[in-house]
C-alpha cells in the first residue's frame, strides 16, 4: 500500500504548484524536466532523461500508445542532449495528446518553467510516436522541429492515481485561494485566481484543428 501511494503524493504536490504557482511562487522556481516528470509521474527514476528508457526496462512497462500519467520520453538531440521527459495529462485521439511538463518553453522570457497541458502530436510514418511536434510557446505554434522519442513509460493504476491526485489537488487548491483572497484580495473569486493557470480553450481548440487538417505533411 505504501508503494501505490507515492504517486498519489507525488502528483498531488506537482498539481498543486500548477493552480497556485503562477500566482505568486512558480515565477521564483526553476523546475528540470526530470524532477518535475518524477514529481509528477511517480515513476522513480533518477539521472539524465534520455537515460530514464533504458533504465525502464525491467522495472516499469514501456510501450508505444499513450496513457494517462504515463512519461514520454523523448531521445537526445543537438539540440536537447540531455533528452527529455514529460507527463501525458490527457489523450485526445490516437496521435494527439497533451503533457504537462518543466523547461521547454521560455515563458516571459525565463527557462525551468511548468507547461500545464501543452499538445503534442505524433507526426510518425508508422504512428507509433517515435517522431513528434511539441507546442512551442514563444511561437505559439507546433513549429517545423520534429523530435525523435524512445516511447512511453507505465506504471501500474497510474491512471486512476493521477485523476484521484488531481482532483485532489484542484479542493486544495480552492481552500488554500479562499484563504489567499479573504486575505489579500476581499471581494475577488478564487476561480478567477485559479484560471490563471488554465490554457486557454480557444488556443486549444485551434490547435488540434491545425494539426488535424495537417494531413500529409505531418510525415515529412
Amino acid at each position: 500500500m505504501a508503494i501505490r501511494v507515492r504517486p498519489i503524493i507525488g502528483s498531488l504536490a506537482a498539481a498543486i504548484v500548477l493552480c497556485m504557482g503562477p500566482v505568486n511562487a512558480a515565477a521564483e522556481s526553476y523546475w528540470e524536466c526530470v524532477p518535475f516528470a518524477r514529481l509528477m509521474s511517480g515513476i522513480q527514476i533518477f539521472g539524465d532523461a534520455y537515460t530514464w528508457w533504458n533504465q525502464a526496462l525491467g522495472r516499469y512497462q514501456t510501450g508505444f500508445k499513450p496513457k494517462l500519467g504515463a512519461v514520454l520520453c523523448f531521445k537526445p538531440t543537438g539540440r536537447m542532449r540531455l533528452g527529455h521527459v514529460a507527463v501525458v495529462s490527457q489523450v485526445i485521439t490516437d496521435r494527439i495528446i497533451q503533457i504537462t511538463h518543466a523547461n521547454w518553453s521560455p515563458i516571459d522570457g525565463s527557462r525551468g518553467q511548468i507547461e500545464n497541458n501543452v499538445t503534442v502530436i505524433d507526426v510518425s510514418p508508422a504512428g507509433d510516436w517515435s517522431l513528434v511536434k511539441v507546442w512551442y510557446d514563444p511561437s505559439r505554434d507546433l513549429g517545423n522541429t520534429t523530435y525523435p522519442t524512445y516511447g512511453f513509460i507505465y506504471q501500474d493504476g497510474q491512471a486512476s492515481h493521477y485523476a484521484t491526485a488531481q482532483k485532489a489537488a484542484v479542493q486544495v487548491a480552492q481552500n488554500a485561494a479562499n484563504r489567499v483572497v479573504a486575505a489579500v484580495r476581499p471581494g475577488a473569486s478564487p476561480l478567477q485566481m485559479l484560471g490563471q493557470v488554465a490554457d486557454s480553450t480557444d488556443r486549444i481548440a485551434a490547435l488540434i484543428e491545425m494539426a488535424t487538417s495537417q494531413g500529409g505533411s505531418d510525415k515529412k
